[in-house]
């Protein structure tokens, strides 16, 4: 996510330079996409569920950290920006969570719950997927694993993008399961001269079959968005292996912030995209600049909003939310490790709704749910 925990405080100066430089790369930008009256396409209205939100909280578990070599509470500070998957007539949370060691006062795991409902969750005593003595050690460490996302393969398996940050480059990852609890690193996304470029947030184009979310070939090829300041794009034949677009000989961007809007200092990948029959609907996330984003929201505040691709060509941005449909107004997403948050990363269709999965203010996980 974002300029977020660990190395989000350690990056605050690159992000202003990168503000003040989106400022002016939209201030001129045609904004007429995002405007247009007509919403139909989008996934609306997610109602947040103040019944049950927070679903998920820091806890206690502890397990043996291979590195450290001492038991660690891994996830004590938080637990945020989880993905979601459907197995087995059960929603599985896969979620980011902290803990309070290390220069970085919190590396991350991913943690496994799971839930008869949707809104009420049952741990795993120990992460799923986490830095270890392994051939990405140097990746992963010490910032850890952050921030998955997740879609399923023909075959039953399971694809996972999430970020390592190794203290310097946050990168984008690529892991596989049969179970969701056993996973395989397969490394660094993005191949070719773009392998150490900073990248984040893999969104993989997806069609739904049920209440599974499969990953689909567009032209012959597989179709991720990714990014977080503007969003970009990559092919892949595999899954695993990433190639991404470029125009000019830089990655290409197929979705950039829009001055005055809450999107007005960055965009990143929410869940996967899903395929549709009006297009290829992306929820996103976004930052509002301190000074000329959207005067309704506070300056840094992360709210989330929609986008639709063209369905034959999923570079080509056809419409756009005006407005957010998630934004920071609960305690929870107001205050907290990174205050004014809302992040999307995952979204199921689960007992005949949709339940949408978002990290609150770095701390806390929650639900919004559309019937």
């Amino acid at each position: 996510m974002k300029q977020k925990t660990n190395w989000r405080s350690k990056s605050l100066l690159f992000l202003a330079f990168s503000a003040v430089a989106i400022a002016c790369q939209t201030r001129h930008q045609d904004t007429s996409i995002g405007q247009v009256a007509d919403s139909s396409w989008a996934m609306l209205p997610f109602l947040k569920v103040d019944s049950v939100n927070p679903v998920l909280h820091p806890g206690v578990n502890s397990f043996f950290c291979p590195i450290l070599k001492q038991q660690v509470s891994w996830e004590e500070k938080d637990v945020f920006n989880p993905a979601a998957v459907v197995r087995d007539g059960k929603v599985f949370l896969l979620y980011r969570a902290e803990d309070n060691l290390g220069k970085f006062a919190g590396t991350s795991r991913i943690g496994l719950a799971i839930s008869e409902d949707g809104l009420h969750f049952a741990k795993m005593k120990e992460p799923v997927l986490y830095p270890d003595n392994d051939s990405l050690k140097t990746t992963e460490w010490e910032g850890g694993c952050e921030d998955p996302r997740i879609v399923e393969s023909e075959d039953g398996s399971y694809v996972m993008t999430y970020t390592a940050y190794d203290g310097t480059t946050a990168r984008l990852l690529i892991a596989t399961s049969p179970d969701l609890i056993h996973w395989t690193k397969h490394g660094v996304a993005l191949q070719g001269k773009h392998r150490n470029t900073w990248s984040k947030s893999g969104a993989i184009v997806a069609r739904q079959d049920e209440s599974r979310i499969l990953a689909t070939k567009i032209d012959g090829k597989f179709w991720m968005y990714f990014g977080d300041t503007d969003l970009f794009i990559a092919t892949s034949n595999d899954l695993i292996h990433w190639t991404a677009l470029e125009e000019n000989g830089n990655l290409k961007s197929v979705l950039r912030p829009r001055k005055g809007y809450f999107d007005s200092r960055l965009v990143e990948s929410g869940p996967y995209a899903l395929l549709r029959e009006t297009g290829i609907l992306l929820i996103y996330n976004s930052m509002n600049l301190d000074i000329g984003g959207d005067t309704r929201l506070a300056g840094s505040s992360y709210s989330v909003g929609q986008a639709l691709f063209d369905r034959s060509d999923p570079s080509h941005l056809i419409n756009r939310l005006e407005n957010n449909f998630l934004k920071p107004d609960r305690p929870y997403e107001l205050s907290g490790q990174i205050n004014q948050v809302c992040f999307a990363e995952g979204l199921v269709p689960f007992d005949g709704k949709w339940f949408l999965y978002y990290g609150t203010a770095d701390s806390k996980i929650a639900v919004a749910v559309k019937n």
